[in-house]
């Protein structure tokens, strides 16, 4: 721990650490019902695992639209086949698939988030996380903390690659050990600790705690 007067900036993890994914299991349990599918919660939720691998493993190259809207395809595919709805065209089904996957700020974040910026430190985000980040922000009212927002799109790395960090450092304008990062994952403590910034786990009040 330390004190936040030696820090000039801290960076969030987003998935985890800001924002939660809300179970989209029932809601995607009640869309395929609707269209003559029923299936248990248990099997929506190994289709959901499945195509989770293929979007972990993808969704860092698909830096523009075009590229992102073919994963959303092929990821909605992937859940189609897992869960045994061959029958529905993926092609109709995508974007009620993408529109179940709903967010919520975790608790606490707002109050942190104003505690660190009367502290005069400047924030930002930095998450392995799609081209909707920052409609996530905006959607739940987070997007006006941040100075900077960086994603694989805008470094061409992920975490735990350090060179995403030293984006978000340059575009704060803060040298690296100067910076706290907060997030939920191993790739965060250590691309962080690689880009020479500070780290702690995540959630976001705990990890402020000592922080006088």
């Amino acid at each position: 721990m330390g004190r936040l007067a030696d820090l000039d900036a801290v960076t969030f993890d987003a998935n985890g650490t800001l924002l939660g994914l809300i179970d989209p299991t029932p809601k995607l349990g009640r869309l395929l019902r609707h269209r003559g599918v029923d299936r248990p919660p248990e099997a929506i939720r190994r289709a959901l695992a499945a195509e989770g691998a293929v979007y972990a493993a993808r969704s860092a190259e698909a830096h523009e639209p075009v590229a992102f809207a073919a994963l959303q395809r092929e990821c909605t595919e992937v859940f189609l086949d897992e869960v045994g709805a061959n029958g529905l065209d993926p092609d109709d089904f995508t974007a009620l698939y993408v529109g179940a996957m709903e967010f919520e700020v975790l608790a606490d974040v707002r109050e942190s988030l104003r505690r660190l910026q009367r502290c005069g430190l400047a924030l930002g985000v930095v998450a392995n996380f799609d081209l909707t980040l920052n409609v996530r922000l905006h959607e739940h009212g987070l997007a006006h903390f941040f100075t900077a927002v960086v994603t694989p799109a805008d470094a061409d790395a992920v975490k735990p690659d350090p060179r995403i960090f030293y984006v978000a450092l340059e575009r704060l304008g803060v040298a690296p050990k100067r910076a706290l990062h907060i997030g939920d994952g191993a790739v965060d403590e250590e691309g962080a600790g690689a880009a020479g910034m500070k780290f702690a786990w995540a959630p976001i009040p705990r990890a402020l705690e000592g922080w006088a």
